[in-house]
């Protein structure tokens, strides 16, 4: 990592369950970090990241920090 670049970070909640998701939404909740319902995530805030996030924003919970 660049020495002074500061990256945003956002905390990821997870609010709902993956039963009876699909395989790939379930598979980037793994990604993500997230196993249990409200349990919470700090991300930095990289393209890759915010990806996964959009792909699932129904079953999360998102705040900038």
């Amino acid at each position: 990592m660049a020495k002074g670049k500061a990256t945003a970070k956002v905390k990821v909640t997870q609010v709902k369950s993956t039963i009876d998701r699909s395989e790939k939404q379930k598979r980037t909740m793994e990604a993500l970090g997230l196993k249990k319902i409200n349990h919470t995530v700090e991300h930095e805030a990289t393209p890759q990241i915010l990806g996964m996030i959009e792909k699932v924003n129904h079953l999360v919970k998102v705040e900038n920090s």
